[in-house]
């Protein structure tokens, strides 16, 4: 939406009002010590269960709310009474988040869930190398509810799958899983922390991004599987919806499926490669993977099939990464809030937008 404002796709006092009823639904909707589940129920705003002890807060999917919220915040920054109450709402949620109760109590690691019903039965601490590091920084960030460093140095890292190291088709890969997992690792937390410049102790993101990305398009030009369609010009393994169903699609869990979302929210890391794989997406399979909302959410051209889906996660980040690309608006809003430089000089991150 609001890439769209900013290049007059949309207009500027429509996309405000919609986000105003946004906000609103959201301070009426059910949240749990301010976190927001995995799902809500559009009409009633009540939560509606992910899984059957995934029935309360979702840490994860608050944080990627936040950062969007707050981008928003930062736009609508004049003075006219609806953008001030636009921003106000937005801080009322901000605020409400406590980020500390999903340490259980003040262990140093954050928890993805905690349910009203079953507590914290599911007993997922969030550790890295994945999409989550979001959730850290704007724990470490809030105004009300921070956690602690340490529970970013001593629980975030605290992963067999944190530290890399290998080398992949002659790209060292810093941080992650075996062969760099699913390209959103790449995406998700991006969409508003600025990767460029972007470092701690641990590594500098815009290196690891972009390894990521060229051992997740390597991969599939070498095609050790031998899938029909693979190439230079069609690439990109993510989550997403599968021909035999959702899946974390990555070089190490490779089923034929390309999702568009990956290569095209790449963009920032590898624009040539990424820009002629939306070449190749829209002019050679555009009748067949173009729909009312832009491109299918993912083919395998080796079983002839096309999901009908369009997933909102998947679809989003196309957007914000080629806006990011092209003006980098979305980085520019988020490095704005105050909040969020201080959260990551916490964190030990150097930027230079901090």
């Amino acid at each position: 939406l609001l890439a769209g404002a900013e290049r007059g796709f949309l207009p500027r006092g429509e996309v405000l009002e919609r986000l105003c009823r946004m906000v609103d639904f959201l301070g009426r909707a059910e949240s749990h010590h301010g976190v927001f589940p995995h799902f809500l129920h559009g009409g009633t705003g009540a939560t509606i269960p992910f899984t059957p002890k995934d029935d309360g807060g979702d840490i994860v999917e608050t944080a990627f709310l936040v950062a969007g919220l707050l981008c928003a915040r930062q736009y609508f920054s004049g003075a006219a009474r609806q953008e001030a109450a636009l921003r106000d709402g937005i801080e009322r949620l901000w605020q409400a988040v406590e980020w500390n109760w999903h340490t259980q109590g003040g262990r140093e690691v954050l928890y993805w869930h905690w349910s009203p019903r079953h507590g914290w039965a599911m007993d997922h601490a969030i550790t890295g190398w994945n999409e989550c590091l979001i959730a850290y920084v704007l724990a470490a960030a809030s105004p009300t509810y921070p956690i602690p460093p340490a529970a970013y140095h001593k629980g975030w890292t605290d992963s067999p799958v944190f530290r890399n190291g290998q080398t992949y088709h002659g790209i060292e890969l810093p941080l992650g899983p075996p062969g760099g997992g699913p390209l959103f690792f790449s995406h998700y937390s991006f969409l508003g922390l600025d990767p460029r410049g972007l470092r701690d102790r641990y590594a500098d993101y815009w290196a690891q991004n972009v390894a990521h990305t060229r051992i997740n398009r390597a991969h599939c030009i070498a095609n050790p599987h031998g899938y029909t369609g693979y190439g230079p010009n069609c690439w990109g393994l993510t989550a997403c919806d599968g021909d035999a169903g959702y899946g974390a699609f990555n070089p190490e869990e490779d089923r034929g499926v390309i999702a568009p979302t990956a290569a095209l929210s790449a963009m920032p890391y590898t624009p040539k490669e990424s820009l002629a794989a939306l070449r190749h997406f829209h002019g050679q399979l555009g009748e067949r993977i173009l729909g009312p909302y832009g491109f299918r959410d993912s083919f395998n051209l080796t079983r002839d099939w096309v999901a009908e889906s369009n997933l909102a996660i998947d679809q989003g980040p196309i957007v914000v990464m080629i806006e990011n690309h092209r003006s980098g608006l979305l980085w520019e809003l988020f490095m704005s809030c105050e909040e969020v430089r201080a959260g990551l000089r916490r964190l030990g991150f150097e930027s230079p937008r901090i």
